[in-house]
């Protein structure tokens, strides 16, 4: 099969990520002795200065680790909860049926900081001040801009200049939008990562007692008190087109702390995927593997209309169940090990017809019945929205043909991913992401804007994903482990909002059902499904609608759609943004490692020896 560029393969260590200099950056430190974790710590923090509009400082990840010491595989929280003051009667009182999309409104705890560093701290072995150094090094002498940064700044410019005028400093030099290529430097966030590493030296000696005092530094020193002030003092023109302060306060920031626990799992033939918990959306990826255990893949090529249907439907089926049952365990009961059961998903999978659903259907769990939320919200939202100042994900922003070489329309995806694994065997899959320089004004002391992620919430009382203070929404981020034969095996993932957990699954059935390689499985046409309310505002509800790459045979794109599939054709590499890395045994026991990484989008690179 014809590929983008070669499998890599190694014994050494492998990375592979959506930019070259986080892969680079985390391949330089397994070069110098740092193991997986010191890498992904390192390559984390470099995507927050060489992909602003992706991610940033202020925003969240979800990680997946398998350390070879403990032999398991951990799950850090990397999500922030609500703001004690930030209840639908809240925002109901300011008029509004849904959380906006930007702006300060919608903030949680920045929860990036505090998952890097605690992995950083327990299993890795470097210092703050090395991990941190290739960053603070991009971000003080500058870095080159892909064009998808000038896009991004080109489709905000009018609400920078107009009304985020610290955001105008930071990403319009002499008020004009900078060009792809041009090197671009963020001094003050440097200063403020220079400052806590500085802090943190004075606190100790001990490479455990400067992380922690540069987690104090974040979320109970100057960080954290920078951003109660900018949210108490700033009003925020956001998606409603009204201005808004924020909610966020220091004793959010003081009361959090990251949480290390296990992952969900789920069987499949020779593998075992492991999965964040259903604080976030991972268990969706679990539900399509139990439904499509019963779809005999194995007799339908990747490319053919079977097999894209069946996967299709059932990711149907699991986005209804995620809309109907998905919150943050802290606050609901979730019925999780029913969603997963055998009998349950057999069920489900049963509902997969030959003809496209057209409606949307979650499951009851023994007595339990489904609950959705009032779907003409968003509707109403989006009759009265002011889309001038953006949209909930930054890449659908529209743009104006100003420049040559501005394009249409943006590459869609609005995350990162970052997977490592090192000699050992030690494996780490990451997806920041939140907190991008189109989400809200940066804070001019700080360097870096806020997430936006309690657009995911509903304000309607009573779902499992209602706004509640101190609730953690029920994040799109979803990294991925496998484990084959009871072993630890590959690390994926991929942006994309409410396609990571379809995109993911058609690269690892490609790979696990029909033995492709990581980057045959990577390059092969992609699709996804839009059947649910999205998950960013306006929440616009669309049903049976998949979108695939034109690279699919014509004969598939015919047949799904005599099964009453309603498709949209997009461009040939339009579909899908995977980064994944495999370790083996090989017949004499040597750990043989390999990586692939995405060709879409011309940025995403594997590097390993």
């Amino acid at each position: 099969m014809f590929t983008t560029r070669p499998e890599i393969t190694g014994t050494f260590g492998v990375v592979s990520s959506t930019h070259w200099l986080a892969s680079q950056t985390a391949m330089s430190v397994l070069e110098r002795g740092g193991n997986a974790f010191d890498a992904a710590v390192a390559g984390g923090f470099v995507l927050q200065v060489v992909e602003p509009h992706l991610n940033g400082p202020g925003g969240e990840v979800p990680i997946l680790l398998w350390s070879e010491r403990e032999r398991a595989v951990r799950a850090v929280c990397g999500q922030g909860p609500a703001p004690a003051l930030a209840d639908p009667a809240a925002m109901r009182a300011r008029g509004l049926d849904l959380v906006p999309g930007i702006g300060l409104l919608p903030a949680t705890v920045p929860g990036a900081f505090g998952a890097w560093l605690t992995m950083l701290r327990d299993y890795g072995t470097w210092s703050l001040a090395d991990v941190l150094a290739p960053a603070i090094g991009y971000a003080r002498d500058g870095f080159p801009l892909v064009p998808r940064i000038s896009q991004a700044i080109l489709a905000v410019r009018e609400l920078f200049l107009n009304e985020w005028h610290s955001s105008a400093a930071m990403w319009l030099p002499d008020g004009r939008v900078p060009k792809p290529g041009a090197l671009h430097a963020t001094p003050t966030l440097a200063a403020t990562y220079q400052r806590i590493v500085e802090t943190a030296h004075a606190a100790g000696d001990s490479r455990v007692a400067q992380i922690d005092a540069a987690l104090d530094c974040w979320y109970r020193g100057f960080v954290a008190r920078a951003i109660d002030d900018f949210c108490r003092t700033e009003a925020v023109r956001d998606t409603t087109g009204e201005k808004h302060h924020g909610l966020l306060r220091l004793d959010d920031m003081a009361n959090w702390r990251p949480t290390v626990e296990a992952p969900v799992t789920m069987d499949f033939g020779r593998h075992t995927v492991a999965k964040c918990g259903v604080w976030s959306q991972g268990p969706v990826f679990l539900q399509q593997l139990g439904m499509l255990r019963h779809a005999q893949l194995d007799a339908h090529a990747p490319t053919s209309p079977e097999f894209v249907h069946r996967v299709a439907e059932a990711a149907k089926l699991a986005m209804a169940d995620r809309l109907a049952w998905y919150g943050d365990p802290d606050f609901v009961d979730v019925p999780l090990a029913g969603l997963l059961d055998a009998d349950y998903l057999r069920a489900r999978a049963a509902l997969i017809g030959e003809r496209a659903s057209t409606e949307i259907v979650p499951g009851a769990v023994g007595r339990l019945a489904p609950q959705l939320p009032d779907l003409g919200a968003a509707e109403r939202t989006l009759r009265d929205a002011d889309i001038r100042f953006g949209v909930g994900e930054p890449t659908f922003a529209a743009l104006p043909p100003v420049q040559e070489w501005a394009e249409r329309e943006i590459f869609v995806g609005d995350t990162c991913h970052l997977d490592v694994i090192d000699r050992d065997g030690n494996m780490v899959a990451a997806t920041p992401s939140g907190g991008w320089l189109s989400s809200s004004p940066a804070i001019p002391t700080l360097g870096f804007a806020l997430n936006t992620r309690l657009q995911m919430t509903w304000l309607e009382p009573g779902l499992p994903n209602t706004l509640a203070p101190g609730k953690r929404p029920c994040t799109t981020l979803s990294p991925s482990l496998a484990l084959r034969d009871g072993e630890p095996y590959m690390v994926f993932g991929t942006p994309g909002g409410d396609q990571q957990d379809q995109w993911s699954v058609a690269f690892f059935l490609r790979h696990a059902v029909h033995g492709m390689n990581l980057q045959e499985a990577i390059d092969a046409p992609a699709w996804h499904i839009d059947h649910f309310p999205g998950s960013f505002w306006p929440r616009q509800t669309v049903r049976n609608r998949i979108s695939v790459e034109s690279r699919l045979p014509e004969q598939t794109i015919e047949a799904l759609r005599a099964r009453g599939h309603e498709v949209r054709v997009g461009d040939p590499w339009s579909e899908g943004r995977m980064s994944a890395c495999t370790r083996e045994r090989d017949a004499r026991g040597r750990l043989v490692l390999k990586a692939g990484a995405n060709a879409r989008g011309m940025q995403g690179y594997a590097v390993g020896r």
